[in-house]
């Protein structure tokens, strides 16, 4: 059975309740906030990200944003804020950016589902991994750019070709 199928009885699927779903079948650690958000941890090989997904009803949109502890020295931001420029211009799917009160990175990322559209269990699972696997993809670069003396462009020559497979 599908992991929307018990919701079909219903009059329409909300984007939090499949998320939920999806959450419990891979045994992640969630929290569901409110009728519209949940919160979950997602354990990546570099670290467990937060996963927050929101659904806004005014605006048919529901929104994702990943983050993770991310503390550069103040003297290496303009460095990472180089870098998350260039990460943005290669990724398709979503941005990245720092908050720096909050000392997080951030990967964000809005669908939209407006008309009455429904995300289906594959189409959220794949933003949820898309996050995960981005946030992936780009954190050694981060952390390269923030604790080494290399160049923003040596850097992000960890991050230019996604791998595939295991070794």
């Amino acid at each position: 059975m599908a992991a929307t199928e018990h919701y079909l009885d219903g009059e329409e699927l909300h984007p939090i309740d499949i998320v939920e779903t999806l959450a419990e079948h891979h045994a992640w650690d969630f929290d569901r906030v409110g009728d519209d958000q949940i919160a979950m941890a997602v354990e990546g090989q570099w670290r467990t990200y937060s996963i927050t997904l929101a659904w806004s009803p005014y605006d048919e949109t529901l929104r994702l944003i990943c983050t993770f502890e991310m503390e550069p020295p103040e003297h290496r931001l303009p460095q990472l804020y180089e870098a998350l420029n260039t990460t943005n211009d290669m990724v398709w799917d979503g941005a990245f950016t720092y908050w720096h009160e909050q000392r997080l990175m951030v990967f964000r990322y809005g669908l939209v589902l407006a008309g009455g559209l429904v995300a289906g269990t594959e189409q959220l699972g794949r933003l949820i991994s898309s996050a995960v696997g981005n946030c992936e993809r780009f954190y050694p670069a981060f952390q390269l750019v923030n604790w080494s003396d290399k160049s923003v462009e040596a850097a992000m020559q960890v991050a230019m070709a996604e791998a595939y497979g295991r070794a």
